[in-house]
């Protein structure tokens, strides 16, 4: 590893934020994923959350072309079960809000996005199902003037996650990391190793429920 590349793992692994994440429900499309992914990359999202209950899929796999690089980065937690699944989000995350456009929701301007937040985004056809949105503790929706009151599923996370990333660097939470040495260092381990291990292979994505 050049000097360079060392530097760049150093610092992306101590801006990464583990008090963010992404639940996706039955989003199929891989371009989808894949951009979402990227987008949680780029903010510094280690993990986010897949969750299937239309379709119970045993497995995701994301090709080298459709996932890109940020399958290396970016953990997905693949899940069938919602109660599995909210069950592991709430053990690591404090507040869940979703994406649904109703009389209650807030502007995705008026969240606090500084806390330990999962943000939930449904498919482009159904949205949140009912059962998901009784789950969270809240729901926003991205201000629009246009006719369609509706975003692709990776714009909207996009949309929100780069909020989440300005009120995070503008409260300086990307200037200390928040783990220890020694997770900074096995993290840096871990990831010298997936890039030699994962390179130009196909990532198959096994259920955790």
């Amino acid at each position: 590893m050049t000097p360079e590349r060392r530097a760049k793992y150093l610092q992306v692994i101590k801006q990464r934020q583990p008090d963010l994440t992404v639940l996706m429900e039955d989003v199929h499309d891989p371009h989808n994923i894949s951009a979402v992914m990227r987008t949680c990359d780029s903010v510094g999202i280690m993990e986010i959350f897949a969750l299937y209950q239309q379709t119970k899929i045993e497995k995701l796999r994301l090709g080298k072309r459709s996932s890109g690089s940020a399958r290396k980065w970016v953990d997905i937690q693949l899940y069938t079960d919602q109660q599995s699944c909210f069950k592991q989000i709430r053990s690591k995350y404090e507040k869940v809000y979703c994406t649904h456009l109703s009389e209650n929701a807030v502007s995705l301007y008026d969240l606090d996005l500084t806390g330990s937040v999962a943000l939930v985004f449904g498919n482009e056809k159904d949205g949140i199902s009912r059962s998901t949105l009784e789950q969270c503790d809240g729901n926003f929706h991205i201000p629009q003037v246009g006719m369609v009151q509706s975003l692709n599923i990776s714009v909207a996370c996009a949309i929100t996650l780069y909020e989440a990333f300005r009120q995070r660097l503008k409260a300086g939470m990307y200037d200390n990391s928040k783990h220890s040495q020694e997770e900074l260092d096995d993290l840096f381990r871990e990831y010298e190793d997936r890039q030699k291990r994962l390179k130009g292979s196909e990532f198959i994505i096994e259920k955790n429920d």
